[in-house]
């Protein structure tokens, strides 16, 4: 194992445990891969993240044959092809936070109600049809869900965050969670007023010229 994938790998542990540390995770129900030559690194299943070893990273091709100690993850298939339809996407994280979480439940999309909408792609964060965990079915609702976008929810079931860096998917999970926080305390009053489509253009516009260092699309 080279220097530079034992690093990715340790990346991967370290994000796992960061997910949980800051709350938008709980146990073991979030997963993460990052893009790695002619296929994926991903976390294993139902293995504590306290726990792992970067030999417990498991490689996936693209054909979905895997390398490793320890079985991949239950949801690698949309991991698998959502890497394989957006060449632009290098990491993904899945988590179960807990306002995402809730919004999903009631298969509800996060519409425009704040600027900060855009740093997922688009005037709004969809809600892919719920689908069993694992399914080949899942995997198409969420490929789909995230067409034009960098994040999706998945009803009765967690959220999505894609970046062109693992850094840039975990900060986009965070201001998903935030987001989904802010619509769920709008819902406790009513139906929130949202921003037009226009101004979520010009806002994306804007946005283009500034942002993280490894994703300047982002805020």
């Amino acid at each position: 194992m080279s220097a530079s994938d034992t690093q990715i790998r340790q990346s991967i542990i370290d994000a796992c445990i960061e997910m949980n540390r800051v709350g938008i995770n709980q146990g073991t129900s979030g997963n993460i891969s990052v893009r790695h030559g002619e296929g994926m690194l991903i976390t294993p299943t139902s293995t504590p993240y306290e726990t792992l070893e970067v030999q417990d990273i498991v490689f996936m091709n693209w054909a979905g044959d895997t390398e490793g100690r320890l079985d991949a993850s239950s949801e690698w298939r949309f991991h698998l092809d959502i890497l394989k339809a957006r060449p632009e996407v290098n990491a993904i994280v899945h988590a179960h936070p807990n306002y995402c979480t809730t919004i999903a439940i009631m298969g509800r999309k996060i519409p425009a109600i704040h600027y900060m909408i855009a740093v997922a792609g688009g005037n709004d964060i969809r809600c892919a049809p719920y689908a069993t965990f694992g399914t080949a079915e899942l995997s198409v609702n969420a490929v789909k869900a995230l067409e034009g976008r960098k994040a999706c929810l998945l009803a009765q079931h967690g959220m999505i965050a894609v970046g062109t860096s693992l850094d840039n998917a975990m900060w986009l999970a965070v201001e998903v969670e935030t987001l989904a926080r802010q619509y769920h305390g709008c819902l406790q009053i009513g139906e929130p007023p949202l921003l037009s489509d226009a101004e979520i253009q010009n806002v994306l516009g804007r946005m283009a010229s500034y942002g993280r260092r490894d994703d300047v699309d982002a805020a």
